[in-house]
């Protein structure tokens, strides 16, 4: 219900001759319930079909421009970016999106922006990642998914505490590194 406009729009953008790609390796573990998941999740997205990948090593081999659009699935964004830039596919999406490419995604969706360092109040470099660059299609502006996001888990105090250290966290991040987009749960940048 969250991603109904968004994937219409990406509907309409896509060529619908054409199958999509999904890269859910932010994620660690088992891939076998992604591929359910992505399929309801993209069910107004009329695509012939939607591949996905279970490593880097197969995601390099891909031929990116024979789809209509790449999803990138949630998971540790530093591990992502990590993942991608060591095996040579992160030259080749950001060769996708220079090419006109339509790139779509959730939480990994910050590597969209300047600098992921803009996430780190959320999420945890545990892979020990020291460029953080991302593709920086948005001229030098970092993204930040989730702000303002209610856990179900947390009491109503305990929500308005996080959304204060995101902020806060934010607010220095925007002061020493640069402009910051963020974007709640329930919302897209086109």
């Amino acid at each position: 219900e969250q991603t109904r406009m968004a994937n219409q729009r990406l509907d309409q953008i896509v060529d619908h001759t054409k199958p999509l790609l999904y890269i859910p390796l932010a994620m660690e573990g088992n891939y076998e319930s992604c591929q359910k998941w992505i399929q309801g999740e993209l069910r107004e997205v009329r695509v012939p079909a939607i591949e996905m990948v279970r490593s880097v090593e197969e995601l390099f081999k891909k031929e990116l421009e024979k789809y209509s659009a790449i999803f990138i699935g949630g998971g540790n964004t530093y591990k992502l970016l990590r993942d991608l830039k060591t095996s040579g596919c992160f030259g080749k999406i950001k060769a996708y999106i220079e090419n006109d490419g339509i790139v779509f995604g959730g939480v990994p969706g910050d590597s969209f922006g300047y600098d992921i360092d803009s996430c780190a109040s959320m999420d945890k470099n545990e892979v020990g990642l020291m460029d953080t660059k991302g593709f920086d299609v948005l001229n030098g502006m970092s993204l930040f998914a989730h702000y303002m996001n209610k856990s179900s888990c947390l009491s109503e105090k305990e929500n308005e505490a996080r959304t204060a250290e995101y902020t806060k966290a934010l607010l220095h991040f925007s002061e020493t590194r640069g402009p910051v987009i963020a974007l709640p749960e329930e919302d897209t940048l086109f």
